[in-house]
Formats: C-alpha cells, sequence, structure tokens
C-alpha cells in the first residue's frame, strides 16, 4: 500500500509541474520553488508527466506546406476533408501525429450540441487517438462500433476503441460483439440477424461521422498479426492483389472490394455510405502508402489524416 500510495503521489506531483509549465508557462526554475524541489528534480517530474500522458501536447498552428499538400491531396482525389501532419524521419511509429491530428478532429464532432452518430473502426491508430482524448461529457451522442470486438481466441480485442472511448466521452455506446471475420458467410448472416446486433447493424448505416484506420495486406499485416487470417489466407489474397483493408474489407491496388471468399466472411458493418457520412481514415508510413491511395481511389474514404511522405506518393501516384 505504501508502494502504491507513493506512485500516486508521484503522479500527482507529475500532473502538478507538467500544469504549471505547460498550462501556467512558468520555467523550471520557477516550478523548483514553487514546488519545493530541485531544478533537476522538476525537469524529471515535467518530463513524467509527457510519458504518462497527463499532459496532451498538440500543435494548434498550420503549417504552410502541410496546408498546400492538404488542398492539393483534397483537389485529387475527391475529399471533403483532408488534414496533413508533419513526418518524423526518425520515427517507426505507425501512430505519432496522425493520432493527435485526429484526436483533434474527433473532438470537434464530439462538441457539436445535436445529437450525432458516431462510427469507429478500430486498430493501433485509432486506439492511439482516443488514449489523446480530452475527457468529455456527450450524452447527446451515440457511438458506433463498425467492428467486431472479439479476438479469434475468444478474448476481447484489445484495438477495439469503443468501450475506452465510451468511457473518455461518457456517450452512449454501441458495440458489435461479433469476431471481425467469421467462419463462413452463412455463420455471418446468421449473426447479422441476431437480436442485439441487428440494431447496432442499422445505427452504423446512420453515422453521421467515420473514424477508421487503414491497414496494409502484407505477411506482417495486423489481419495475420493479430489472428485473424491464417498464413496461406494472406498469401493467396496478396497473390490476388489485395492492398489494403478498413475493417477488414479488403481491396485491391485499384480501391475495388476483392471478389474473394475472405470478404464473404468479413462480420463488420459495411463502411458507411460517403454520400451521407464523413469517413475518414487514418494511417501513415511508407508501408501503407499504396493502401491509403487504393483506399481514395476506391471511393473508401471522403476524408483523411496522415503525413507528408503519404500525401507526397499521393499526389505522384
Amino acid at each position: 500500500m505504501a508502494k502504491r500510495q507513493e506512485g500516486q503521489t508521484r503522479l500527482d506531483d507529475a500532473a502538478r509541474a507538467g500544469w504549471l509549465y505547460y498550462v501556467a508557462g512558468r520555467t523550471q526554475d520557477e516550478i523548483a520553488v514553487a514546488m519545493g524541489i530541485s531544478r533537476q528534480s522538476a525537469q524529471r517530474l515535467v518530463s513524467l508527466s509527457v510519458a504518462e500522458k497527463l499532459i496532451k501536447v498538440r500543435l494548434d498552428h498550420p503549417i504552410a506546406a502541410c496546408l498546400e499538400l492538404g488542398e492539393a491531396v483534397k483537389d485529387k482525389y475527391g475529399l471533403r476533408h483532408v488534414e496533413i501532419v508533419p513526418s518524423d524521419p526518425a520515427s517507426d511509429s505507425a501512430t505519432v501525429g496522425v493520432a493527435e491530428a485526429g484526436a483533434a478532429e474527433l473532438e470537434r464532432w464530439l462538441k457539436q450540441p445535436d445529437p450525432l452518430v458516431i462510427a469507429m473502426g478500430t486498430g493501433r491508430t485509432l486506439r492511439a487517438m482516443v488514449d489523446q482524448l480530452s475527457p468529455m461529457e456527450c450524452p447527446q451522442h451515440k457511438i458506433v462500433s463498425l467492428t467486431g470486438n472479439i479476438s479469434p481466441d475468444g478474448s476481447a480485442a484489445y484495438f477495439n476503441v469503443i468501450f475506452s472511448m465510451a468511457d473518455a466521452v461518457k456517450a452512449r455506446h454501441f458495440p458489435m460483439p461479433l469476431p471481425v471475420i467469421v467462419s463462413s458467410r452463412e455463420e455471418r448472416d446468421l449473426l447479422h440477424r441476431q437480436p442485439l446486433v441487428a440494431p447496432t447493424i442499422e445505427l452504423g448505416k446512420s453515422s453521421n461521422a467515420a473514424f477508421v484506420g487503414i491497414g496494409e495486406m502484407t505477411l506482417n499485416a495486423p489481419l495475420l498479426l493479430d489472428g485473424f487470417l491464417q498464413r496461406d489466407e494472406m498469401e493467396a489474397l496478396l497473390t490476388a492483389g489485395a492492398t489494403g483493408e478498413i475493417c477488414g474489407w479488403i481491396f485491391g491496388p485499384d480501391g475495388r472490394l476483392l471478389d474473394d471468399p475472405v470478404n464473404e466472411r468479413v462480420a463488420s458493418l459495411a463502411i458507411p455510405s460517403r454520400d451521407t457520412s464523413t469517413v475518414i481514415g487514418m494511417a501513415r508510413g511508407q508501408r501503407k502508402h499504396a493502401a491509403i491511395r487504393a483506399a481514395a481511389c476506391g471511393g473508401h474514404i471522403n476524408g483523411l489524416i496522415t503525413d507528408e511522405d503519404a500525401a507526397r506518393y499521393l499526389l505522384k501516384n
């Protein structure tokens, strides 16, 4: 118990130091005096506040080069909304920058007073985005999951975001108690007719906005690593030209859904209509460039949050 209290006290101190530094604009010397600690301790506490995500730092100034790239991508692919974040050549993270920008965009939707239905995909980028959300009270909105929240082994899918998002924004939420991919088309159709599932499917069709991750199709793809597909299935899909996926729906380089038995087994909701919903795809990193382009060409998204490198790729190809 003593260790737990000691750890909590240190987090309290880190939160106080982080607030003084990032919100009150105090220097580390001033924080040290205010808290009665050394400058080195103040520096460590400020760093801890960021490391523990007690403080979330967002850039609130549009960079001209990113704005120009965003407008060019929007015009070329006929998108409603495009946001380009700076690229970090030294980072291998698939979420850096994009998650923060996605959280800011999602918060703009959540702050609207009129009731909305917001649909959510799944994946590492969306999980990182939800972790960046500020606590909010949004009882007027409904959050619906586009994908199942059950892993192949029967456990809760780690990268399904609907529960953590609902907890952060205090909104009604409607999960999909299904796997992402089931054993057959007949099983999918049967599950979709169940009384606990059918209303969620109808709700997803009426969504005002959707946030989805764009996944690549390789032998290192999440669908394979997370156990939703077997290696031989992935190899067959790659041979057939699989390039990317959204919510488990697999498409080729032109963006068309593959005519493949795997797509008949996808239990996810259909991607919301781009005529009535703003569907924002989120992805960055060279390994996802072809998938991002295919998603845009195929009309699966009408919004995009990505980085400079991906934007330049989209404009060249």
